[in-house]
């Protein structure tokens, strides 16, 4: 179950699924994102990286340097799933890029989003999403 609270290195999800959480370093600055997983060799299974944009924009992420294959999930300003990419193979340097203006992107180890079932639509919970979230802290 879920806890109650919202964390600063905690997302939670939710959909017809039921709902995840994933502990995650927070990639809020413009050189914590430009690093975001490089290099990184292993990702615990309920792990991740979300990266936060102080407004919402179109971003283009490519996978060079990076070790591991990552789900990555682009959602808007009230934590709503706009669109992913499954199974991103590591240094694939072809970009990954947002179907529409989007305010955070977790990147979770490639594979998760299918063992979930995570689709558009679902809702992202997370305390840098603020008061303008769909689902709030």
């Amino acid at each position: 179950a879920l806890a109650q609270t919202c964390q600063a290195d905690r997302v939670d999800l939710r959909g017809e699924w039921g709902s995840a959480s994933f502990r995650v370093s927070v990639a809020d600055n413009s050189k914590k994102r430009a690093r975001g997983l490089m290099h990184v060799e292993h990702l615990p299974k309920r792990s991740g990286m979300l990266f936060v944009y102080d407004i919402p924009q179109h971003v283009s992420f490519w996978m060079k340097n990076t070790l591991m294959p990552l789900d990555m999930l682009f959602f808007d300003s009230q934590g709503i799933l706009v669109n992913l990419h499954k199974d991103v193979r590591p240094h694939d340097i072809a970009p990954k890029e947002s179907d529409a203006a989007i305010k955070f992107v977790l990147e979770i180890n490639g594979g998760i989003a299918g063992t979930y079932s995570i689709k558009k639509g679902k809702i992202m919970r997370h305390p840098s999403i603020g008061t303008s979230a769909f689902w709030l802290c």
